[in-house]
């Protein structure tokens, strides 16, 4: 549980997180804002648990784009974190990797019960929802109510809707999916972002998950990094 009560105790035990910040010198590389989902979901995680980080952004879909990835990682793709002499190239990986290099931070749910049950859900996110990616792609800053409903989108966001409603109601409190902010949610937050802009209705209390991680402070950063960009993807817009 954080707590905002500051005492000399608490300051011993964060000493040693704090220094081990002060050294990380972690780079990540991100594509636009607007449309890059996967980049997305480790650079929340790095801002909502204060991990400090210099950004470094790619755009996408230039002449110029897998050139510029390449001089990071030969994946070809972001993101792409860069620090403590590693290469980590694929978002989940980079969220396990801190979760483990600040423990103290619990970026995963602290019970084994909860804990295992965000891994499962993330590396659902992380492998499915194929269908809802194609047909409705991250663009936070358009407006496309009713756009790419197929059958295979709608099976997905029925399964989220599944997943958040177990979450919410087994260990979520009504809050974010486990309590507490973590990876969780910051996968998952690409996804409000394409029911908002595609106008998906939810239930009552799905929606106000979904509002609750529009206002969480991380999450408005990023927002509005989205809506300052001018690059645009015509292929991620619907005519």
């Amino acid at each position: 549980m954080q707590t905002n009560e500051q005492n000399t105790d608490l300051e011993t035990t964060l000493a040693p997180l704090q220094h081990a910040m002060r050294k990380s010198n972690f780079r990540l590389v991100i594509g636009n804002k607007n449309y890059s989902s996967w980049s997305m979901r480790p650079w929340l995680v790095m801002k909502a648990f204060g991990i400090p980080f210099e950004e470094i952004k790619v755009l996408l879909d230039r002449p110029d784009t897998t050139q510029k990835i390449s001089e990071y990682s030969l994946s070809g793709r972001v993101p792409v974190l860069l620090g403590d002499d590693l290469v980590i190239w694929d978002s989940l990986a980079i969220c396990e990797y801190l979760a483990e290099r600040f423990p103290s931070q619990n970026l995963w749910p602290e019970s084994a019960a909860a804990r295992a049950t965000a891994r499962s859900v993330c590396a659902e996110m992380h492998s499915g929802f194929g269908q809802l990616r194609t047909a409705m792609p991250m663009n936070i800053r358009a407006n496309f109510p009713g756009k790419g409903r197929t059958a295979g989108s709608q099976a997905d966001i029925g399964r989220i809707s599944e997943i958040w409603e177990e979450c919410l109601s087994t260990y979520g409190a009504h809050r974010f999916l486990f309590g507490d902010f973590s990876i969780a949610d910051a996968f998952f937050a690409p996804i409000v972002m394409r029911f908002k802009t595609y106008g998906v209705s939810l239930a009552p209390a799905l929606q106000a998950y979904c509002e609750r991680i529009e206002a969480h402070p991380a999450v408005t950063q990023w927002v509005l990094g989205a809506l300052d960009e001018k690059d645009d993807l015509p292929k991620y817009d619907f005519p």
